[in-house]
């Protein structure tokens, strides 16, 4: 009989080219592979389609985008209903003429949309032109509930923001997803690449231990040029990880090669956990109002 406190996560960590067909051909063979290896759940990486556009800026790309449900999800979707596993897709979402946005689909056992959540943090820096594409979310910070449990399910940016984090955890997400597409950029040094690596896995570990919580994180991997010519592109830094209600590392992927993994997580830990560290009992909550403020000097 199944342990229903113990749910199996397939990570799918791929390196894409600008061939959208063999992109689907392949994250459709690394889903069966996690589903043979027994995953209940799947993640894959943000915008797992094609390549990340977002290093320029170009008109053209819209032409990427698409309604939901519509293609990908009719794919995904059927796919997920042969196998019998719950898949959280990254799209291209056309929501409207000019109107476009970074979003999350959660795919139910059953092939249908169980919810979906557009990125809400939008980032503007060298090679990571997504304000261009993206208008900020607005469905607000809402787990998805599904058959394997409430999924909070964010994006990338959204990674950074403990805020983020809280308010899905408040809202009863059993564990945090963030499908991600990061890397690092042509001229940055050795030592700054390590720092930024360390940064970005200990903050997401932070959100593991302040919310009691585990936290899957599935980050693509690969060099992509930049089209524009202007950079060398990013090399997309992997080490797509799943972290447990106390920070600790349950897995941890490799940052150069593609990779699937299964990783089994104990979601009753989660109240033992919040048991012994009741931070939510002890949250100040009537000295924090200004936490809706851009800055308070």
């Amino acid at each position: 009989m199944k342990d229903e406190g113990r749910l199996k996560v397939g990570l799918v960590q791929q390196a894409n080219t600008g061939d959208r067909t063999a992109n689907i051909e392949k994250l459709k063979q690394n889903i069966r592979a996690c589903a043979l290896q027994g995953a209940e759940l799947v993640v894959l990486q943000e915008l797992h389609n094609g390549l990340y556009f977002c290093q320029m800026e170009n008109t053209e790309v819209f032409d990427q985008a698409e309604p939901i449900p519509g293609p990908s999800t009719e794919i995904f979707g059927a796919l997920a209903k042969e196998l019998g596993i719950v898949l959280v897709l990254s799209l291209f979402e056309k929501r409207a003429p000019g109107l476009y946005h970074n979003t999350a689909v959660v795919i139910e056992k059953d092939g249908t949309i169980a919810g979906k959540y557009r990125k809400m943090h939008i980032p503007d820096d060298p090679a990571y032109y997504e304000k261009f594409y993206f208008t900020p979310g607005d469905l607000g910070f809402e787990p998805i509930r599904t058959s394997v449990g409430k999924l909070g399910v964010l994006v990338c940016w959204d990674q950074w923001y403990p805020e983020a984090a809280r308010l899905m955890a408040m809202k009863g997400a059993e564990l945090l997803i963030y499908p991600t597409a990061i890397g690092w950029e042509s001229s940055d040094t050795e030592d700054e690449k390590k720092r930024q690596l360390g940064a970005w896995v200990t903050v997401q570990r932070g959100h593991a231990v302040a919310n009691g919580l585990p936290v899957v994180t599935v980050n693509r991997v690969g060099h992509e040029a930049d089209p524009s010519g202007q950079t060398n592109g990013i090399r997309f830094w992997g080490n797509s990880f799943v972290a447990g209600p106390q920070g600790e590392l349950l897995a941890e992927l490799s940052n150069n090669d593609e990779e699937i993994r299964i990783v089994e997580i104990d979601k009753t830990r989660s109240e033992n956990v919040r048991r012994w560290w009741p931070f939510f009992r002890d949250r100040r909550i009537d000295a924090f109002g200004g936490l809706t403020e851009r800055f308070l000097i």
